[in-house]
C-alpha cells in the first residue's frame, strides 16, 4: 500500500483500486484456506452464492476499527470483521451482512456493528428484508464493553424491524454468548450441519460449572437446535444448500410488511380436482396418514416447503402456493403422537402462525387433531399457556384463514385449530370428519357409566351406544347445522374450493382494536 497520498487523477484511481483490492483481500491465504478446510466458504463468496449475479453493491468498504488497546492499532484491515451491501435475490431488494471469521475470528467490535446497524436502518427505512450471515467468535474482547455496546445496538434494530421486514439469520459457524440472541429475535434461522454452532455458554464453561462433558455439535449444533431446542428452523447438509433455501424461502415473504407476496404466474390448474384425496384418510380412525401428503396433493405442483421440519413433528407447519399466491399451511400430523396438541406443537405452530399474519400470508389449516397431549410433564410445564399461544395467534390473525376438518377434531383443540369461534372465514369438513367433545368411546364411558354397568352385557351395550354416538355426533353435520362449518365438501373438491374462498378474501378488511398492543401468553 502506498505511504503517500498520489497527486494525479490516474494515480489517485489506482490508489482506489489499490486499497479496494486490499480491503477484498483483507484476510490471509492461510486464514482463507483454513475456513475452506472446514467446508466454509468465506463472508464474500457466500454473498456471491446468496445475490443474484453481479446485484452487490458494497458499503462501509474502507471502514476500520480505531482501537488502540491491546497494540490493535498494528492490525486494522479494511472494512473490519464485516461485508455488508445491499443486492438482489430473484430480483427483489434484499440487505446483507456477512461476518467474516477469517477477520479477528468475525468478532464483534464498534465498527463492525455501526456497519451492520447501518444496513439494517437502511432495510427498514426502504422496506426490504435483512440477511445476516453469522460467523463470529463472539464479541471483541480487546474492546470490552464497547463491543456489547454494539450488540444492544443490533438487538434493538432486529425488535424494531420485527414484523416490519423479514429478517433471516444464517448461522455459519459459531454463533455464542449474547451474539445469539440478535438470531432468536429474527423471523427465521438457518444452519448447517456439522460447521454451525449456537450456544449461550459452550462446552467448556459447562464443565466448569456443572460437571457435564458435552461436545459442540451435541450441544448447539443444527440437529441439536432443529430437533430439540426448535431454535432453529431449518438445517441444511452444506452452506451452498443451506444459501439456495434461503433465496427460495424469500419467494413466499413479501419485502415488508405493507406488502403483499410475490404471486408467481401457476402452471397448476386452479379448478383440479384431486381424487387421490378421497382414499387418503383411513377408514380406521386409529390408523395414520401423512398430512403433508394431503398438502402436497392440493398445492400447486405439490411443492410444500416445511418449516420447523423436525421439530414437534405432530404438527406441520410451512409454505405452499395455491393458484400462484404463497400461503401458509399449519396441519396436525396423525403420523407423530397421533396429531395432538403439546407444548412444543403448540409453540411452533403460534409462531409460524404470528409468521404469516405479520407478512400478509393467508393461512390454510387442515385439521385432525384427537386433543391435548396429557400428563402430569405436559400439565406442570405449562400446556395452558403454551396452548394459549396457539389459540391467541390464530385469533389475533387477520390474515385471509381457511380450515378443513380431515378428520378427528375433538374438544377444546377443535376450538384452537382455527376454528370458526377463532374467527376464521370459510371452514370446511371433509364426510370423514368428527366434530365432538371427544372420542366416542371416551363420551360413553362418561355419559353411560351407569347405564353399562348395570347391563348384563356391558362390553355388547357399550358397543351399541358407540355406534349411536358416532351416528349421532362423530361426524360434521352437527357443526354444520349451526353454521361452524361452512360447507361439507368432497376430498377431491378440496383445491379448487381453497382457491376459490381465497380469491374472495382478497379484499378482506379486519378493523383493530385501539391499544398498544396485547399481552400473548408468553
Amino acid at each position: 500500500m502506498r505511504a503517500t497520498h498520489p497527486d494525479t487523477f490516474e494515480a489517485k484511481l489506482a490508489h482506489l483500486r489499490e486499497l479496494r483490492e486490499a480491503a477484498i483481500h483483507s484476510a490471509s491465504e492461510a486464514a482463507v484456506d483454513k475456513q475452506h478446510a472446514k467446508g466454509k466458504l468465506t463472508a464474500r463468496e457466500r454473498i456471491e452464492k446468496l445475490l443474484d449475479p453481479g446485484t452487490f453493491e458494497e458499503l462501509d468498504t474502507f471502514v476500520r476499527h480505531r482501537t488502540y488497546d491491546f497494540e490493535m492499532q498494528k492490525n486494522r484491515p479494511w472494512g473490519d470483521a464485516v461485508v455488508t451491501g445491499y443486492g438482489e435475490v430473484d430480483g427483489r431488494t434484499v440487505f446483507v451482512f456477512s461476518q467474516d471469521f477469517t477477520v479477528f475470528g468475525g468478532s464483534l467490535g464498534e465498527v463492525m456493528a455501526d456497519k451492520m446497524v447501518k444496513v439494517m436502518d437502511m432495510a427498514a427505512k426502504v422496506g426490504a428484508p435483512v440477511i445476516g450471515l453469522n460467523d463470529s467468535g463472539g464479541a471483541r474482547i480487546q474492546e470490552g464493553v464497547v463491543s456489547l455496546g454494539g450488540y444492544g445496538d443490533v438487538f434493538v434494530r432486529n425488535v424494531q424491524c420485527s414484523g416490519v421486514i423479514p429478517q433471516i439469520s444464517v448461522i455459519m459457524g459459531p454463533c455464542a454468548g449474547g451474539a445469539v440472541y440478535s438470531p432468536a429475535m429474527t423471523d427465521f434461522i438457518f444452519m448447517v450441519k456439522e460447521t454451525s454452532h449456537m450456544f449461550i455458554t459452550g462446552p467448556d464453561v459447562i464443565k466448569t460449572v456443572t460437571g457435564e462433558e458435552v461436545e459442540f455439535e451435541e450441544l448447539g449444533g443444527a440437529m441439536t437446535h432443529n430437533t430439540k431446542s426448535g431454535v432453529a428452523h431449518f438445517a441444511a447438509e452444506d452452506e451452498e444448500t443451506c444459501l439456495e433455501d434461503v433465496r427460495y424461502l424469500l419467494g413466499f415473504l413479501p419485502s415488508n410488511n405493507l406488502e403483499m407476496p410475490p404471486r408467481v404466474e401457476p402452471y397448476d390448474d386452479p379448478d383440479r380436482m384431486e381424487p387421490g384425496l378421497e382414499t387418503i384418510v383411513p377408514a380406521d380412525p386409529q390408523k395414520p396418514y401423512d398430512m403433508r401428503d394431503v398438502i402436497s396433493l392440493i398445492v400447486d405442483d405439490g411443492d410444500f416447503f416445511e418449516v420447523h421440519e423436525h421439530f414437534a413433528k405432530n404438527i406441520v407447519c410451512g409454505f405452499a402456493r395455491l393458484d400462484g399466491f404463497p400461503i401458509g399451511f399449519v396441519g396436525n400430523q396423525p403420523m407423530h403422537l397421533a396429531g395432538v396438541l403439546d407444548i412444543e406443537a403448540s409453540e411452533k405452530a403460534a409462531r409460524f402462525v404470528r409468521t404469516c399474519d405479520a407478512y400478509n400470508v393467508p393461512l390454510v389449516t387442515f385439521t385432525d387433531v384427537p386433543g391435548f397431549l396429557p400428563g402430569t410433564s405436559q400439565e406442570w410445564n405449562g400446556i395452558i399457556r403454551h396452548g394459549a399461544k396457539l389459540l391467541y395467534a390464530f385469533t389475533e390473525a387477520t390474515v385471509p384463514k381457511l380450515t378443513v376438518v380431515t378428520r378427528k377434531a375433538y374438544g377444546g383443540a377443535y376450538d384452537v385449530m382455527n376454528s370458526k369461534h377463532m374467527l376464521a372465514d370459510f371452514n370446511y369438513a371433509w364426510p370423514t370428519a368428527e366434530i365432538a367433545v371427544m372420542g366416542p368411546e371416551g363420551a360413553v364411558n362418561i355419559i353411560y357409566r351407569k347405564d353399562i354397568a348395570h347391563s348384563p352385557t356391558p362390553e355388547d351395550r357399550r358397543d351399541k351406544l358407540m355406534a349411536d354416538y358416532k351416528a349421532r355426533f362423530a361426524n360434521p353435520y352437527s357443526a354444520a347445522e349451526r353454521g361452524y362449518i361452512d360447507d361439507v365438501i368432497e376430498p377431491q373438491q378440496t383445491r379448487p374450493k381453497l382457491i376459490r374462498a381465497l380469491r374472495t378474501l382478497q379484499t378482506k378488511r379486519v378493523a383493530q382494536p385501539q391499544r398498544k398492543h396485547g399481552n400473548i401468553p408468553l
